[in-house]
This record gives C-alpha cells, structure tokens and sequence, in this order.
C-alpha cells in the first residue's frame, strides 16, 4: 500500500479498485467510484450508512477565482448506489470558518442549540449551488487531515469500537497510525475533537461504538488503506474467535431448513397481526448461520438487552431487540406464540419506560413502541419495517450487530451505548426533522396484494396499478415465466428500493413471481405461502385468472365444460379459502375481487359454459362476502370482452372472430393488429363506443382494494363501456 505501513495479505475483504477504469476518472466521479466500491461490501459499511469525500481545486464560476471545495456524501442515499447528485460540494474555507461562530457561542457543547444551527448554516457553504443537502458527518471531513476521506461502519472495526478493550486492542493492531476517539453524536464538536486527535503521522480513527475514518493523498491510496484496515481487524478478530464458544456455546439446537420454514409460514400472518396494531409492516427472515448461531447461544439474552450499538444499526432496530426464550425441541407453535403475545406487551410497556426516563423537554413524541427485530432460538431472526426494503436493511443492519458482538466478544466484552446517548439519537430533533421531510406514503402502501393471473392482460395492469400505489405486489401466474416478468415489470415501474440481501435473508423487493394452477390446491397453498415467507402476510387477493374454450362445431365436451368452471369458479373458491387461513391469523381487514365477466347476466349463443360460469362467479362473489365477513370484503369486476393483451385472444381465436363477425382483414396483419380491429368492432357494440382495455379493469379492481371501498362488499361492478343488454332489470 502507498504512504503506509499498515499492509497485509488481503484474506478476509477483497481490494476492488481497477486501475484500468480508475485511470479515466475525473477527480469527482473517482470519488464516486471509490464510494461504490466501498458500498458494496456490507462488512465494509451497511445500506445508507458512512460517507466519503474528496477536497478538490475548482474555479468558482463568477469570479474564476480557485478554491478548496469540499465533496462529500451528502444526507440519504447509500454509497454503493451513489451518483454526483449524492455528492454536496461546499466552499471548504466558509464551513471551516463556522469554527468563528462556534468560538463565539458562550452555550456550545455537543448537544447544544449550535450544534443542529450549524446543519443549517451548511447550505450558504454551498459551491456552485449544487443542490444535496450536506449531512451531519460534514465536519468530519472537514477538519480531519488529507485531501481524500473515507468513513464507514466496517463490522470488524466497530467490533474494536464497541469492544470494553477498543482502545487498548486498536494500538495493538495498528500501532500509533490509527488513533482512537471516545463516542460522541456525530456533528461539529466532533469534527473538531478529531481534528485535535489526529496526531502527526496518524492516517485515521477509530470511533468509538460508531466506526472508523481515515484519509489519505490520493483516491486509490484511500480506498486502499480503508480496506486494508479493515481486512487487519477482521483478521485480527477471527484469530481470536472461539467459534461457538465467543457466545457462550450452543443452548439451543437450530431447527432443519425443512421446519424452519414450516414453522414460519405458520407464524409470520399471525405475528405480522401483532405487530401491526398501529401501522402494517412487512416482514424479513434471517436463518443465516451467523445469525442462528447466535440465537441459538447461552449469551444471546444478555447480549440482546444491550441492544446495538453503532448508530446507524440501533436508528433501524430501536434500542434493543425482542427475544424470546422458545425451545423448538420441546416446544410447540402454541406455546411460541404464546410466549410471543406476552413479550410484545412487555416491550411495549418497556419502551415507553424508556421514553419516559429519557425524554427531553424537546423530544418528539413517542414513536411506535413495537419492536422491529424478533429475535426466536432455533429460528433466527424477524425484522419488521413499512416496506420491504425497510425491514431487509433492518435485517440487514442487526444482522450486522451480531458480526459486531461476536468480535467485541471475542476480543473482550462487548459494550452499548448508554441509554440516554441511545435515545438522543433515536430522537434526535435533526432526525425527527429529516423523518417528517420524507414523501407521505401512497393509497396502498404497507399492502401485500396477490395477483393471480398477472402474467398477461388484467392481471398484469393490476399488478402495475396496485403497486403504482405503493402495494407489494406477488404476481402469481399458470405461466412461471410470465410471472417472473410481470413482477421485473413492477419493480422496473416502482423501484427496488434500497439494501440488498444477505445469506438466508428472503431476498425480494416489491413484487415477486410465482408460478399456480388454480385448479391445483396444493399448487395454491404453495403461491400464499411464498407470499408468506417473502412478505409476512397476505393483505388483498386479486384473481384475475380465467379461461375460455371455444366449441368445436357448436359442441364442447364434457372435460372442458369441467374445466371451465374449475378454472373461472371453483379455481377463485380455492384461491379464497387458503388465503383466508391467513387472514384468520393476521386478523386485519382485507379485499378479495374477482373478475368475473358481463356475459355472466347476458344470454347469447356460442359461449355456453363460459357464460354460465361467469353467472357462478358472480354468485359465488356475494356467498364470500357472507363467509369473509367482516375482516375481508368480497367484490367483483365484470368487463365486457377485453381483447388487448388477453391470453384468451391468441392470433387464431382473433382470427375465427373477425370472420365470424365479417370484418376485412389481412393475413399479413400483426397479430395486435387484429386484435384492435377486433376491439373496436366491440366497441360499437357499447354506449360509450371506447374499447375496453385491461387498465380500465385495473381502475376498479384498485377501488375496490382501496379504503375508497372500505364499507363496499358482494358488490360486481361493470366496467363494460355501457352493454345495455348487462343493465340489471
């Protein structure tokens, strides 16, 4: 490594830099890549946390005069997925000039009124009116040493930070070039503190319960040296590791991947109830081996009530986990949630405790009390959050905790924060601040909707629709494939959101695809039950899937009459009764709408059996309501013929059709051709004389999962275009 003595065979966190692409850079996109590459390793620092910055020449575009700017990550944002909008770039010499003020203020201290005025002050540093807001951590970079900074929260070093011999050990690992700081909350006395400890010939700091900053000449020596201290304190810690001993040893035998599974697709509904009595909350799993292991240990209640102790992982996972002390050898589902009900209430009434003995004149109100990690022996851990990028980084970020206990431990004893330095942070008037400038959330967000038949026409511009408005979508569909691509289809409209998943985390975003056959119950309790393990619970159900079969010469058999209405009648009946065993458990309000057809109260020739199970499906839409009532209410959408993207519409069918119809066509026409020509010949048919399209169905199907149509149920609703053969009579 250049500039430094601090070198070693890389074992444990790999050196990513590629010279070949660096080399092409700009002084700020090589900070940005730089940012990226240390972002994406979560030893190195988690979803969202640490920033990097780069202290550059630039003319200032009125005067051409040539100052010091300060880059760096700016508030929000992650940097493995940094751009130059993640970046605030500020005159350094007015931020550093802050220190005037700062001087002046007879009340300055760490937790006083000067300290958040100062964020403020930030934007009228700001070079060249670039927009990012600068964070808290600008001052770390600011009066720290070299023109190029890294701060990250490396689990291996925040091990050191929060171990009871983090001093001592950090000496002993680096020698005098990396220095050690005691916790202090992030911001402009901190920054000054460090200055003041960054002694000559020292390259960086460790933080003390929070992370670790260093710096250096250049972008790659930075970049360099920060892995490079890492990888030396994971080595460090892994020769000192125990195995299962660090944690005491094994109390509790892990359950097979078989049971575990089992057991949570039996509890996640049910405890999602629980835990969403003020907000709904989604859910990831963690069964990692690290993170079983722990579980499972003789330590991991002690260690629990200490809870985390990095900032950026306790802002996630509150101030402490819940832990159940559950055997899975000796006991039962029951009894898990048994002891489950009775831990909740405990958390609750302990976390208004808390609140209550550490709030401030000007702490915000108390936030929700419920616990967002659950942590179950022989299990793993839960992690609750209002998306499912939310509760991922929270699996994420405690998953993270664990790393950091066992090398504390292995090294020492492993320490948190005190209480009060805990809640001051977590109700931080600067986060409070940040929190309230979020977007307010959409009409569905905090939903699980399952669509069936979301592979192609209806179901895919519901699946688009509900998750528009901020729903979850699992996009079931007889087609595998084609589920896969509606929920790519999703996630590409909406965002994946932010945090990427680890070993034994249920690895999903906003929508995911599954294959069903509806006719199949089987096939359909293995669609709710990976709805399930991918979001916790099932909120609204969406069957869209149908078939039509046409007669041949006027006749249709017996076996495709049966499947006709095991498809479009007993397919939905099916669908209904395995979701509501989830709804049972969860005990939360929910939808169910059932497409069903116009043709259901229209009589005409040629369509026999589908028409007649269309009438069943409207019939059997009103017996659920009665059945489902009064958690879930039960509706029906009922379009007239919807040919555009229709999988009943293949080329042939619209073929036979336009014949049959004595429509002009022509066989080198596309196949969405024809199908338009056929669309608007039924729009004729209709008052409004507009072709009925899959998205109209989705406006209704939308209503009524919405609380637009919360006291609406055994309703259809025609979307038709106006067929005055369908009006009721």
């Amino acid at each position: 490594m250049v500039g430094s003595n601090i070198s070693h065979k890389q074992s444990l966190i790999p050196n990513l830099w590629d010279e070949s692409k660096a080399a092409a850079l700009d002084p700020v996109a090589s900070l940005i890549y730089r940012s990226n590459l240390l972002g994406s390793d979560r030893r190195v620092t988690n979803t969202g946390g640490g920033n990097t910055s780069s202290k550059l020449r630039e003319s200032d575009p009125l005067t051409g005069v040539e100052l010091d700017v300060l880059w760096v990550k700016g508030s929000g944002g992650d940097l493995r997925t940094a751009t130059r909008a993640n970046f605030a770039a500020l005159e350094l010499s007015k931020v550093k000039s802050l220190e005037k003020k700062w001087d002046a203020t007879p009340t300055r201290g760490v937790k006083s009124a000067i300290e958040d005025w100062m964020v403020g002050a930030y934007p009228h540093c700001t070079f060249n009116l670039n927009p990012c807001a600068a964070s808290i951590d600008t001052p770390l970079h600011a009066f720290v040493p070299g023109v190029h900074v890294d701060h990250t929260h490396p689990n291996s070093v925040i091990a050191l930070a929060a171990c009871d011999r983090g001093e001592a050990i950090t000496k002993e690992i680096y020698g005098g070039e990396i220095g050690w700081v005691g916790w202090q909350r992030p911001g402009f006395d901190l920054g000054l503190r460090m200055r003041s400890a960054a002694l000559p010939g020292m390259k960086g700091l460790v933080m003390g319960q929070h992370g670790l900053i260093n710096w250096a000449s250049s972008s790659r020596e930075c970049y360099d040296l920060s892995i490079a201290l890492i990888d030396k304190a994971a080595a460090y810690i892994e020769k000192h590791d125990k195995g299962d001993q660090t944690f005491g040893g094994q109390a509790v035998v892990p359950l097979s991947d078989a049971a575990r599974t089992e057991l949570l697709t039996g509890l996640l509904p049910w405890l999602r109830g629980r835990v969403s009595k003020h907000n709904r909350l989604y859910a990831t799993w963690d069964a990692s081996p690290e993170v079983v292991r722990f579980v499972c240990s003789k330590e991991v209640e002690r260690l629990a009530r200490l809870g985390t102790s990095c900032p950026d992982h306790f802002l996630r996972t509150k101030i402490r986990p819940l832990y159940v002390p559950w055997n899975p050898q000796s006991g039962t589902l029951d009894g898990l949630k048994a002891m489950l009900e009775e831990g909740l209430a405990k958390y609750r009434t302990e976390y208004a405790e808390y609140y209550t003995r550490c709030k401030r004149p000007d702490s915000p109100a108390m936030r929700d009390s419920t616990p967002t990690v659950v942590l179950i022996p022989g299990v793993g851990l839960i992690a609750w959050g209002k998306s499912k990028s939310e509760s991922r980084v929270t699996a994420e970020f405690y998953g993270c905790a664990v790393e950091v206990m066992r090398g504390a431990e292995a090294l020492g004893s492993y320490i948190a924060l005190p209480e009060q330095e805990a809640f001051d942070i977590e109700y931080w008037l600067l986060e409070e601040a940040k929190l309230k400038r979020m977007p307010a959330e959409k009409e569905l967000s905090r939903t699980v909707a399952v669509v069936v038949g979301a592979g192609a026409g209806i179901g895919k511009a519901a699946a688009l629709r509900l998750a528009k408005d901020g729903a979850h979508v699992v996009c079931a569909d007889i087609s595998k494939e084609a589920a896969r691509a509606a929920a790519d289809e999703v996630v590409a409209a909406v965002g994946a959101g932010i945090g990427v998943a680890g070993t034994g985390v249920a690895a999903c975003g906003p929508a995911i695809g599954v294959g069903v056959d509806v006719t199949n119950r089987a096939s359909v309790k293995a669609m709710i039950r990976e709805a399930v393990l991918a979001y916790g619970g099932v909120d609204s159900v969406v069957v869209t899937a149908g078939v039509y079969l046409a007669p041949e010469a006027g006749v249709l058999p017996d076996e495709q009459w049966k499947k006709t209405f095991e498809v479009n009648v007993q397919g939905a009946a099916i669908v209904a009764d395995e979701a509501s065993r989830v709804w049972r458990d969860q005990g939360l309000t929910g939808s169910l709408v059932v497409t069903t057809s116009v043709n259901a109260v229209v009589s005409k020739k040629g369509s026999l059996a589908y028409d007649t199970s269309k009438a069943a499906a409207n019939h059997l839409v009103r017996e659920l309501a009665v059945e489902l009532a009064p958690l879930i209410r039960v509706n029906g959408v009922a379009p007239a013929t919807v040919v555009e993207g229709s999988t009943m519409f293949p080329r042939h069918r619209v073929v036979d059709s336009l014949r049959k119809y004595h429509i002009e066509f022509s066989e080198t026409e596309t196949g969405d051709e024809l199908r338009t020509k056929l669309a608007q010949f039924y729009a004729q048919r209709t008052l409004l004389r507009t072709p009925i399209t899959p998205a109209d169905q989705a406006e209704a199907i939308a209503f009524f999962v919405s609380a637009r149509s919360s006291k609406t149920t055994g309703q259809v609703f025609t979307v038709d275009g106006g067929l005055h053969e369908a009006f009721l009579r």
